[in-house]
């Protein structure tokens, strides 16, 4: 199993900085201790280069966030104090998501990001505490590439994917799924080619439900089965989660998991994961989500 982890370095942000980055360095050693990973699975990504970068976002944007040039309001919005190192793990980020995407399709399996999910941010601007859009990134150079004629965005943060689902909209290769709080952030939402709204307090039985009827339909063999998948699993559907207003339960958050990478193992779809959210008050929980979602992407190409 090929998983993109940042050094610590990268992961790490300002003292006092409110953003929960402490899941990301605690996970890569909780996956190694409970033996589902080894040293070997992980690699470390470069430094993404502008050409990508370009592929999915605004030259001028790029330029001032590059440059530190932008504005009180687009700092406020970003979520993230400017700064190069923050430019520089955003790029890091963004190349362990776009790597993962390569392996994923040689191996004809998956790949996790141990970051990434950044769904908010659009092609000309930075919105909570998404500076650049590694999906959108990702599946362009796949396309341009051609190593891909048609992808799938899962989105199952609790968070709709509004950046992801704004980018790519004029992209009929493309096709993206958000399913999500429907009175969480970002309270203007998107238009993806489909969106699932979900209501306060939604619990297993309904998301789970609702997950199945979708997936159904979107790899459904009777259609064009998709060369990718782009999974965005946050852990912020869970009921613990500061943030999420939803009620879904460790083992309905696992379960989700499990039914995303059996529907793609069983059509032989590769898929490429990006940790994305997850707020719960315990590290630990949240923590214990994710490892769910490895064990899951394991037992489904094991």
């Amino acid at each position: 199993m090929d998983i993109a982890y940042a050094p610590s370095y990268v992961l790490s942000v300002p003292e006092g900085h409110r953003f929960p980055m402490k899941k990301y360095e605690l996970l890569q050693g909780a996956l190694i201790h409970r033996g589902l990973a080894q040293p070997a699975d992980f690699f470390e990504p470069s430094i993404m280069e502008e050409r990508d970068i370009l592929r999915a976002h605004d030259a001028d944007y790029w330029r001032r966030t590059l440059e530190g040039l932008w504005s009180k309001q687009e700092v406020r919005r970003s979520g993230f104090p400017w700064s190069h190192d923050m430019v520089q793990r955003e790029r890091i980020i963004m190349q362990g998501t776009l790597e993962c995407s390569r392996k994923a399709l040689a191996s004809g399996r998956v790949a996790l990001n141990i970051a990434g999910g950044t769904h908010h941010a659009y092609a000309d601007r930075a919105e909570g505490f998404c500076i650049l859009n590694d999906f959108s990134i990702a599946a362009l150079a796949l396309l341009d590439e051609q190593r891909i004629q048609r992808a799938v965005v899962i989105d199952l943060d609790v968070h709709q994917g509004n950046g992801t689902a704004h980018m790519l909209r004029h992209e009929p290769r493309v096709l993206t799924f958000s399913m999500h709080g429907e009175r969480n952030y970002p309270m203007h939402k998107e238009c993806s080619d489909v969106d699932v709204a979900l209501p306060d307090d939604t619990s297993d039985d309904m998301y789970l439900s609702t997950l199945s009827y979708h997936l159904d339909a979107l790899l459904s063999p009777a259609n064009q089965v998709p060369d990718m998948v782009f999974y965005q699993c946050g852990v912020d559907i869970l009921a613990s989660d500061a943030l999420g207003r939803l009620a879904v339960s460790m083992a309905g958050c696992r379960e989700r998991d499990r039914m995303v990478f059996e529907a793609c193992s069983t059509l032989g779809i590769p898929v490429v994961c990006a940790m994305g959210g997850g707020y719960s008050p315990d590290v630990n929980t949240v923590v214990q989500a994710h490892l769910n979602t490895f064990q899951e992407a394991l037992d489904a190409w094991h």
